[in-house]
């Protein structure tokens, strides 16, 4: 695979001392290659037909063009080993359901489709890079299936099933986690999907009967990866996440199955400064201390930028919407912003950007990021959450991250008759359940985060380029643009000398 500026402009895990494999990874994969030797015999070997590969895909044109490219890698290698092709699925083409992309309301549809003659569901994102063979190898070592099995761990795990991945743990109990295991954090284990996750069918079965049995308990889709382990676990009623060394974000080592390239997409020319209006929501109370840190950090990379008040402060300056302040929800001034921006006939800026006043966001990398999509599309964009997924609630981005629109998703939401119920309503949630009332998918970019940088993991993080983060609290937010969003000569001059070259899978 070559790798080549059109995708893989920045790279941070390169130089990162978490992307780095350590001396601890590198005997866990001695000791997963040793495991026939625990008196483990093999019966016969796990054919590349029998693992079910799901792409974690979206609609967005963009995006669905990606995951296509790595369906069509996925079968090549499998044909170049003559081996029966797998089934190969694109999950944004699986349901039309809004929650699809939670993953549990289609484990039923697994169950029935596939436990018959696989062993095994594999799901990546569309960035992850697989190395058919060393993933072939990989799981047949965890396959209960095909070995005979003569010890109580390996038959409770074949009654059980199994969940495989890179095991990813919280540094310090985390808002997004709702402050799970608050006592100690590093405990509970749950994969990084950018590195590839597995269920075994008797766990996928299992899960079935439990779903159809109980309903989800959870209103908020919030972190999927952590909720999914910790619905799989149950408590301790299932079983945790199998770590795999052979599962990487990185591919420094010879071992690894699958690797995620750090990467910020640029398709052509970064879109530019002037095709971006950026609306900053505050309020007189915050015009202080909040507003001075925007000035001090990302302001200037901004072309357009309006601040959004309900109080006129002509040294900032802030613009008073007359929709008054509310102490939560803000969705009268996002409305309000919204009509601005479409009814400004003298300016046809393709994208808008509403953040709130202790965002942190890089405008140079959101360039790049845009280039990807087509502002003609109705494109809104950010951090996906979900509410009420699955009993038929709606998908939505998450305010503090930023929410971007392209100037046509505006247009036909208000062309809509879908308001806000209150001015105080929560706006990134009614502007979900608009979207989604109009037939219009979010589309989720993990390089938004509606947190900050310690309420992630590291090794989350390391293979990240990222693109905004959210709230002030215990932090110096100066500090943290100018370690994690700052633009900086090194990749300027990386751009410059590797424009025009097309990344291969």
């Amino acid at each position: 695979m070559r790798q080549t500026a059109c995708w893989w402009l920045l790279a941070p895990a390169r130089c990162s001392p978490f992307g780095l494999a350590s001396e601890d990874t590198k005997k866990e994969v001695k000791q997963s290659q040793d495991l026939e030797k625990s008196g483990i015999s093999r019966k016969n070997d796990l054919d590349l037909k029998e693992i079910v590969f799901v792409i974690q895909s979206q609609s967005n044109s963009f995006h669905a063009k990606r995951a296509e490219q790595l369906k069509k890698s996925i079968l090549k290698q499998a044909a170049d080993l003559t081996q029966e092709l797998p089934s190969v699925l694109l999950l944004h083409q699986l349901a039309k359901q809004e929650g699809a992309w939670t993953i549990l309301p289609l484990l039923p549809h697994f169950a029935v489709t596939y436990s018959r003659n696989s062993s095994w569901i594999f799901f990546c994102e569309e960035e992850t890079r697989i190395q058919i063979p060393n993933l072939l190898e990989t799981i047949r070592r965890y396959d209960p299936s095909k070995v005979n099995i003569t010890s109580i761990d390996m038959l409770y795990l074949y009654l059980t099933g199994m969940v495989l991945g890179k095991a990813l743990h919280d540094e310090e109990s985390t808002i997004i986690h709702h402050y799970a295991f608050s006592e100690n954090p590093t405990v509970f284990k749950y994969p990084d999907f950018a590195a590839g996750w597995a269920l075994s069918i008797p766990l996928v079965n299992k899960l079935t009967k439990r779903l159809k049995s109980e309903s989800l308990k959870s209103d908020f889709t919030i972190d999927l990866k952590h909720e999914i382990a910790l619905y799989i676990w149950d408590k301790g009623g299932g079983p945790p996440l199998t770590p795999v060394p052979e599962f990487c974000t990185d591919d420094v080592d010879f071992y690894c199955a699958t690797t995620f390239h750090s990467f910020l997409p640029l398709c052509g020319k970064p879109v530019k400064k002037e095709d971006i209006f950026v609306a900053v929501k505050t309020c007189k109370k915050f015009h202080g201390d909040r507003i001075p840190i925007v000035k001090q950090t990302w302001e200037s990379q901004a072309s357009l930028i309006e601040y959004y008040s309900d109080y006129t402060e002509n040294s900032i300056p802030t613009v008073d919407l007359g929709i008054p302040n509310t102490d939560r929800g803000h969705c009268g001034k996002t409305f309000a912003i919204l009509e601005r921006f479409l009814n400004r006939s003298r300016d046809k800026t393709a994208w808008l950007v509403i953040v709130d006043d202790d965002t942190l966001i890089s405008i140079s990398r959101l360039q790049h990021l845009l280039s990807c999509y087509d502002s003609g599309e109705p494109v809104f964009l950010g951090e996906r959450y979900g509410y009420g997924l699955g009993t038929g609630g709606y998908s939505y981005i998450t305010g503090g991250g930023g929410m971007v629109f392209s100037r046509e998703a505006i247009r036909r939401l208000l062309a809509s008759k879908c308001r806000c119920y209150s001015n105080d309503a929560p706006d990134d949630m009614v502007l979900g359940m608009c979207f989604s009332g109009l037939g219009i998918p979010v589309t989720h970019s993990p390089l938004f985060h509606q947190a900050r940088p310690v309420d992630y993991p590291k090794d989350y993080l390391s293979h990240q380029v990222p693109i905004s983060f959210h709230k002030h609290w215990n932090i110096d937010p100066v500090k943290v643009y100018f370690t994690w969003l700052a633009p900086n000569e090194e990749a300027k001059a990386r751009q410059e000398t590797q424009k025009g070259f097309r990344e291969e899978l």
